[in-house]
C-alpha cells in the first residue's frame, strides 16, 4: 500500500515538500531578523506568516498523501467495458447549409470510429 509512495514521482515531491517547509522556516528566521533590527510592523507580520505558509503547505500535501492512499489503484486505468454507441440523428429540416455540415461531421466521425475499431484489432 505505502509502495505507490515510494515511486519517483511521489520521492521527488517529498523531498521538495521537505525542502521548501525548511525554506519556509529560514525565511521566517530571517524575516524575524529583519523585523528585530527596526525593520517594522511587516516584517514582523511576514516573521509569522512564512511559518504558517510552511505549516499549511505540509497540510495540503499530507492530505494529498492521504487522498493517494485511499485511491483505488485501479481506478484510473481503461476498462474492457463494452460502450453501445449510437449514432447520432442527423437533422435535415431547417437550414439546407447546416444540414450539410452536419452530414460531414457525421462522415468525419463514422471513420474516425473506423479506425479506431481497426486499430484495435491488430
Amino acid at each position: 500500500m505505502y509502495s505507490r509512495l515510494l515511486t519517483p514521482r511521489w520521492v521527488l515531491l517529498h523531498l521538495l515538500v521537505i525542502a521548501l517547509f525548511v525554506a519556509t522556516f529560514f525565511l521566517g528566521y530571517w524575516q524575524l531578523s529583519k523585523a528585530e533590527a527596526g525593520g517594522g510592523a511587516v516584517n514582523w507580520s511576514y516573521a509569522l506568516q512564512w511559518p504558517l505558509y510552511g505549516f499549511m503547505g505540509l497540510w495540503f500535501y499530507l492530505r494529498m498523501v492521504r487522498d493517494e492512499l485511499h485511491r483505488d489503484p485501479d481506478a484510473g486505468k481503461p476498462s474492457n467495458a463494452v460502450v453501445l454507441y449510437q449514432r447520432p440523428r442527423i437533422d435535415t429540416t431547417g437550414d439546407p447549409e447546416l444540414a450539410a455540415y452536419n452530414a460531414y461531421l457525421a462522415e468525419l466521425n463514422e471513420r474516425a470510429l473506423g479506425q479506431r475499431s481497426a486499430s484495435n484489432g491488430r
